[in-house]
């Protein structure tokens, strides 16, 4: 097996193009492992929703990354107590869906340092019935990745402030993430190490008893072909939230001129249609004001933007601007998901 050393880069979008450019591209007969940290982001499943994974709000003003992964599961927090792991192997029919494979060397190194590890449920590694790794894997068909998260020092309350969902009545075919209970690894050491010092000793842990392993750094043209994957694929829009599974949106709210009721339905992350409905009283016809949401993203900016020049007021009585905009696109207390 070859160790890729990822240069010690934190971009959790280039990480994640730097694993899928190392699957697609590389040897097909050589496995390949890798490590690397993330800046605090959200890592999506292939499959799910963006929008019913994140609390878009606080990864707004908190400056946290969203990006999607190749692989299926559930959403995970990383941030720079995390260390990710990914094993890059041929797939041979039987080794898909067999994480015990793949956790077994990373558990008996937790062991060796002094952790009760075991694999529990189907991909969790866990502690005194605590999750302190999820794993995943994605397949092209002859080759495989099994990668997975090791909390070992997270700041775990940003773990349920980033993923605490507040976007209520949504209704989607996405695979929702199930939340557990977690810890992190520092917490079960009898020693203080460093996480560098952790990726050390899980490094040489996996290799014990094998021969040394070979050390690869990419080349300028690989690196740049990395980059361009990055670029293409998972700095847009389109596959980090435009992926999404469509889904059905209800959004009702009481305000002093009536309620106002919303339904608006979103496939691949675009309006594809949007109804008003309330017991207030306008002037205008609503049918004039739902069109104009008609295939723009489900995004505030996008929402602003459509409705900076309308003049909301003929439609429904004495409603704010922002009012309206925060019932299509906001965040309430209901529906709260950790």
């Amino acid at each position: 097996m070859i160790f890729i050393d990822n240069n010690g880069h934190t971009d959790p979008r280039l990480n994640l193009a730097l694993e899928e450019y190392v699957l697609r591209n590389f040897s097909p007969t050589q496995d390949y492992l890798m490590f690397y940290i993330n800046e605090p982001s959200i890592i999506i499943g292939r499959n799910q929703n963006t929008l019913e994974e994140i609390n878009h709000q606080y990864v707004e003003d908190h400056n946290i990354h969203v990006v999607r992964r190749i692989s299926g599961g559930g959403a995970v927090y990383h941030d720079f107590g995390n260390l990710n792991f990914s094993f890059i192997t041929k797939h041979d029919g039987t080794r898909l869906s067999n994480f015990e494979k793949f956790t077994a060397p990373v558990i008996r190194v937790l062991r060796n340092l002094g952790l009760d590890a075991a694999l529990k449920g189907r991909n969790d590694i866990q502690v005194v019935e605590k999750k302190i790794s999820g794993t995943a894997q994605f397949s092209t068909g002859k080759r495989m990745v099994s990668h997975g998260t090791l909390l070992y020092d997270t700041d775990l309350g940003e773990v349920v402030n980033a993923l605490n969902v507040k976007m209520s009545k949504i209704q989607s075919k996405g695979h929702k993430s199930v939340r557990s209970r977690v810890a992190n690894i520092s917490d079960y050491l009898e020693r203080s190490l460093s996480i560098e010092d952790f990726r050390k000793l899980l490094l040489e842990g996996l290799y014990e008893g094998n021969e040394p392993f070979e050390e690869y750094r990419l080349t300028a043209e690989e690196w740049q072909g990395v980059r361009e994957l990055k670029q293409e694929k998972y700095d847009t829009w389109d596959w980090n939230y435009g992926r999404s599974p469509r889904f059905n949106i209800q959004r009702t709210k009481r305000f002093p001129l009536g309620e106002v009721d919303l339904r608006i339905f979103v496939e691949k992350g675009r309006i594809k249609d949007f109804k008003i409905y309330g017991d207030f009283f306008g002037k205008e016809p609503l049918e004039d004001l739902e069109k104009l949401f008609l295939g723009i993203r489900y995004i505030k900016e996008d929402i602003s933007s459509v409705l900076q020049e309308i003049y909301i007021t003929p439609y429904f009585g004495s409603l704010p601007k922002n009012d309206f905009i925060d019932l299509i696109y906001g965040e309430d207390e209901e529906g709260v998901k950790i």
